[in-house]
């Protein structure tokens, strides 16, 4: 398991994001992957940013081939983003915070200021409910 990221499996998948009520980012990591490692950290920060905005997912390819195969990922880390329960494409800049979140942040249609967090560090918009992937 990787810290302060929800870990997801091939059986979990369709139903969880399927579920979501808002996007999700899948990154796709082995174990020993240093990139992959050094992306979690970012991934991390990524999360706080969007808060309840956005679900971000790990995937142990390793432990979980069969969704990492559909989606034909040959490299990793790979970053896949999806929007009401689609796929919709991969996002690039792996390992840069900033552009990830740029990216993020273009497939959502949100301006940049929209998802500032206030000076408590919460992020204000739609409400969600924070999905149990166990």
């Amino acid at each position: 398991m990787r810290a302060g990221l929800q870990p997801i499996t091939d059986r979990q998948f369709d139903r969880v994001v399927e579920a979501s009520v808002v996007p999700v980012l899948v990154e796709f990591w082995k174990p020993g992957c240093g990139h992959c490692q050094a992306l979690a950290i970012e991934l991390e920060q990524v999360q706080e940013e969007f808060g309840l905005h956005l679900l971000v997912l790990t995937m142990n390819v390793e432990e979980n081939p069969q969704i990492p195969a559909e989606l034909d990922v040959t490299s990793l880390p790979a970053l896949a983003f999806y929007r009401n329960g689609h796929f919709q494409t991969f996002i690039g800049g792996v390992g840069k915070r900033d552009e990830i979140v740029k990216q993020v942040k273009r497939e959502l249609n949100v301006p940049v200021d929209d998802l500032a967090p206030d000076s408590q560090g919460q992020t204000h918009g739609a409400v969600t409910k924070k999905l149990d992937v166990s």
